[in-house]
């Protein structure tokens, strides 16, 4: 099993964000219809999890298979697509491709539309050597249209292939600041060791 190591920097911006955003919407009640549960684009939606005991309904991230290479995901220093996948077939079947980083390189999403209704994220990993951890961060396009990449956990990966655990999106703050929804990214870095990472999903329903 995957196990997130959050750093008390992390935790930090977690509650700063959750503050901020409790502080926006008592405060601006006004606003307060530009919240929506509903899911903002028309993705098909699954339960790639459900044999974790995690039923919720998912989409996948644009890509975020790899089956058909990079499409549209940003691999740099030295990340690269490679044989191999998750052998759970939380797509719908086993795939045979994911992507590979070791130390230092990184993967960026595609952007993806997310609100409200979009509380988390989950993927799957494993390592390939000792010691490997990738941090995961989210990036936003704020209304002045530069990303800003938010680090959300460190993950420390087994060397079987796992699911990881919810990770959050921030997206209720984001979505309210930018008129009800935003566009996301997803980025994985790469801090020691050399890991795979395939499947990556966004809940897209507040039910929790």
């Amino acid at each position: 099993m995957l196990q997130g190591l959050f750093s008390r920097h992390t935790r930090l911006v977690g509650a700063v964000i959750s503050a901020l955003g409790i502080a926006v919407l008592s405060g601006a009640p006004a606003k307060a219809a530009l919240i929506t549960t509903d899911a903002c684009d028309n993705a098909a939606l699954s339960q790639p999890f459900a044999q974790w005991n995690d039923t919720n309904e998912y989409k996948l991230v644009p890509g975020g298979s790899f089956e058909n290479g990079a499409s549209g995901w940003t691999l740099t220093h030295g990340a690269s697509i490679v044989s191999g996948s998750e052998p759970f077939g939380a797509t719908g079947s086993v795939g045979a491709s994911s992507v590979s980083l070791s130390a230092g390189g990184s993967v960026t999403s595609p952007f993806t539309c997310v609100d409200a209704a979009y509380p988390m994220f989950r993927f799957f990993a494993h390592n390939t050597g000792l010691l490997s951890t990738v941090l995961v961060s989210v990036v936003y396009k704020p209304l002045l249209g530069i990303p800003v990449a938010v680090p959300v956990g460190t993950v420390a990966l087994s060397p079987s292939w796992s699911p990881s655990a919810q990770m959050l999106t921030a997206s209720v703050l984001t979505g309210l600041l930018n008129g009800g929804t935003t566009q996301m990214a997803i980025r994985f870095t790469a801090l020691t060791g050399t890991s795979q990472i395939d499947d990556v999903f966004v809940d897209p329903r507040m039910t929790h």
